[in-house]
């Protein structure tokens, strides 16, 4: 058996699933959920842009960035 731990398991730079939700659950979309739903950083830049496109489109920015 191999002693090394499997490099599939250990996933990292990839979000939590427990740090993802699409607001389907009835809550409101943040711009910080827009923002890692797109894949990028979470910085100022990004952040303003995600607070533009909802208040442009509303949760449908969301749902335009999820498979």
């Amino acid at each position: 058996m191999n002693a090394e731990p499997d490099s599939t398991s250990r996933r990292e730079g990839v979000t939590p699933d427990r740090l993802l939700h699409s607001g389907a659950e009835g809550g409101d979309v943040s711009a910080e959920d827009l923002v890692l739903a797109s894949g990028r950083d979470v910085n100022p830049k990004n952040l303003a842009w995600a607070e533009r496109r909802l208040a442009e489109k509303g949760k449908t920015a969301l749902d335009e960035l999820l498979p």
